[in-house]
């Protein structure tokens, strides 16, 4: 009789021993594989940093102090350069609001993928707050006006004027300010959908605006499967 106890209380040790061990084992796999991916991610991007720099530095050399032009330049560029069978491109200019870190503008999404997105984003007015801390490497050209930024340590502050372009390499922290209005073509390479609750963050915690982040979750949703039924990840 005590061997069959013994024996009972002995299988819900191994039974649990079992099901960490198995969720452990996934765990692992899946760390491995997200490793995997992220070394090859690179063969999924369409769009170049230097290309769009100098597709940036065209629209403010060809339409300086008009953002609406430029933000016409820069789309028309972009359909004439690459096919529709290879990217989407959203030309629709849908403008929603952005409330990340603290800081509000307004974004119109060129293109949103699993490993790119494209937008033109700013504000006439002004803003300030965190970057985040990001899975992508994100390029800030600067259209119209000023962004200013800075990180711990730094007792002077970094500052962006129209042509230039701010990178943020993925893991980078700053505070940022785009002072007294600014809009910019803003690129983001790296794994996207990690980004967005960040993005979404502020809207649920602070603003509760449910109509902005309806329209953000349903452009950036549309955009990404249209790109997924293309094959472009």
């Amino acid at each position: 009789m005590p061997s069959k106890v013994a024996k009972s209380q002995a299988e819900p040790q191994k039974s649990w021993l079992v099901t960490w061990a198995t969720r452990l084992g996934i765990f692992a796999v899946l760390i491995a594989a997200l490793g995997w991916l992220d070394t090859i991610k690179d063969r999924w991007y369409i769009f170049e940093p230097g290309f769009l720099h100098e597709l940036a530095q065209s629209a403010v050399a060809t339409y300086p102090g008009d953002t609406r032009s430029m933000i016409n330049h820069i789309v028309t560029n972009l359909t004439e350069t690459y096919p529709t069978n290879t990217i989407r491109i959203n030309t629709n200019e849908e403008w929603v609001f952005n409330n990340a870190g603290g800081a509000m503008g307004a974004m119109y999404i060129i293109h949103a993928s699993i490993t790119e997105y494209l937008i033109i984003f700013g504000t006439p007015l002004g803003t300030e707050g965190h970057s985040g801390i990001h899975t992508a490497d994100d390029y800030f050209h600067i259209l119209h006006g000023e962004q200013w930024a800075f990180k711990p340590g730094a007792l002077e502050m970094e500052r962006y004027t129209p042509g230039m372009v701010h990178l943020m390499p993925r893991g980078v922290a700053k505070q940022y300010k785009m002072h007294e209005g600014c809009w910019a073509l803003e690129y983001a390479r790296g794994w996207i959908p990690l980004m967005l609750p960040f993005g979404f963050a502020d809207t649920l915690t602070s603003t509760l605006d449910v109509p902005t982040l309806y329209n953000t979750v349903r452009i950036t949703g549309r955009e990404m499967l249209g790109n997924l039924l293309i094959a472009k990840i």
